[in-house]
């Protein structure tokens, strides 16, 4: 698609498509949630990944935050370095759009060098670790430079804080130069046949607070992926590996026992597949909310901290929980964790961060018949890979069940890992949709085992 779309509508009609074809969605899609038409059928060879479809790279160092320019802001050394507000750079007004309250706030900026991208790339995903007490937010922002030698304009990539009581985390609409637009997390460019790329890309901070207070946020950790995965219907098989036989002790939660719960997060069930993933995740890594971050959950409720996450990864312009920076920033919100959203060129590489101890939660679309025993179709869904079977099936901590002792299933290798790594799918009405083409959540902590940086430096996230 060319021109500004609310990408929320562009969802909306995937789902009516999907309701009247009796496909159930079991959540949103996030980034590049994109109907296309006009395509043929896929022939009968797979499109081939490209060894350099996917780079990721990132700003976390002390020498890292002392780079670029700076305006008001200072790097701070220590275990896990970071960018603070030093001396704001001056004053803005900033009217939420969500509530129309206007407030002051001091706002320092820091702008990374470019970086030149090993990928030309379509489309790139910024993400993003940071705390925000209260009385201070985040702005990111990406400024682009196309392969025809002209930049982009600096595009909001996100206005996030870790709590709700000063402004509403948000995602930015209508933002478009006639060859790129953003659809909510995800640049893009609007027209990848053309061979249009992106070569190089620079990210700005703008840290806020309350005027005459002494708070800062603190950015631990800021980047991107890049990517140009070819537009395929089909992939290639992959031979089980190292991951056969390993399975991780994840915690099992299931989406669809918050149906109905609090519909000003979205309304719970179908819609929390991303921060229901994203929990189970943080829970592994031993790391939870508090009772007294709890507290303002309803009592009785099963599971209060799923609503926890809810609340806390909704973005309100998108008006759901789908966003997939967003959601990797909750998690970066307990102690010690590290996220980042990413692609994976294949499950090779999903088994060697399982074997490593790392699960991966991934986003996928099918129809109910293309991925044998989940019961649904979905446009757009999350859930975790935590292991495979000895024979290299799929073994999954899937939210879509009925409760937590239904989630772990065990999916076709075959058939997951079509629907996962496509780009390119037929709807129940043979309309051609969109695939996430590999995109995953990431989480880890500071601190790795030397098997787990073995793993993750290769990919950019080290």
């Amino acid at each position: 698609m060319t021109g500004p779309h609310n990408r929320r509508t562009v969802l909306a009609a995937l789902a009516a498509v999907a309701a009247a074809s009796a496909v159930t969605s079991t959540g949103p899609a996030s980034a590049a949630a994109r109907s296309a038409s006009g395509a043929s059928r896929p022939g009968a060879s797979p499109s081939p990944v490209p060894d350099t479809a996917v780079e990721n790279h990132f700003w976390t160092t002390y020498t890292d935050w002392r780079s670029g320019s700076a305006a008001g802001t200072r790097a701070v050394a220590g275990r896990r370095p970071g960018l603070v507000i030093a001396a704001p750079a001056g004053t803005l007004e900033y009217t939420d759009p969500h509530t129309a309250a206007t407030a002051p706030w001091e706002y320092a900026t820091w702008t990374s060098p470019f970086h030149h991208s090993a990928v030309p790339a379509t489309e790139v995903i910024a993400s993003w670790n940071a705390d925000t007490p209260a009385g201070t937010w985040i702005q990111i922002e990406l400024l682009g430079r196309y392969s025809d030698g002209t930049d982009t304009p600096w595009y909001v990539m996100g206005r996030w804080a870790a709590g709700d009581q000063d402004i509403r985390r948000t995602s930015v609409d209508d933002q478009t130069d006639g060859k790129s637009s953003i659809w909510t997390d995800t640049f893009s460019v609007d027209d990848a046949a053309s061979g249009l790329r992106l070569t190089h890309y620079r990210l700005r901070l703008t840290l806020h607070r309350t005027p005459g207070t002494r708070l800062t946020p603190t950015v631990w950790r800021v980047g991107a992926m890049a990517s140009d995965v070819p537009d395929r219907f089909t992939v290639p098989a992959s031979t089980p590996g190292v991951g056969r036989g390993h399975e991780l002790a994840v915690p099992r939660y299931s989406q669809n026992l918050h149906a109905g719960q609090y519909p000003e997060y979205d309304n719970g069930g179908e819609a929390w597949c991303s921060p229901t993933s994203s929990q189970m995740i943080i829970e592994y890594w031993g790391r939870k909310p508090t009772a007294e971050q709890l507290a303002w959950v309803e009592p009785d409720l099963p599971d209060p901290q799923i609503c926890h996450a809810a609340r806390y990864t909704f973005d309100y312009q998108y008006e759901g929980c789908g966003n997939w920076p967003f959601n990797a920033a909750y998690a970066a919100t307990y102690r010690d964790m590290s996220a980042a959203v990413t692609r994976l060129d294949s499950l090779a590489d999903v088994e060697s961060l399982v074997r490593a101890g790392i699960p991966v939660i991934t986003s996928q679309s099918f129809l109910k018949e293309e991925l044998t025993g989940a019961g649904y179709g979905t446009s757009g869904h999350l859930m975790t890979v935590i292991g495979f079977t000895e024979d290299g099936d799929i073994i999954a901590n899937d939210p879509a069940s009925k409760d937590d002792d239904a989630v772990r299933r065990i999916y076709s290798r075959t058939e997951w890992e079509q629907i996962w790594l496509r780009t390119k799918r037929y709807d129940a009405t043979g309309k051609v949709r969109s695939g996430t083409g590999g995109v995953c959540y990431l989480y880890w902590p500071t601190q790795v085992s030397a098997a787990q940086r073995r793993v993750l430096r290769p990919l950019g996230l080290l």
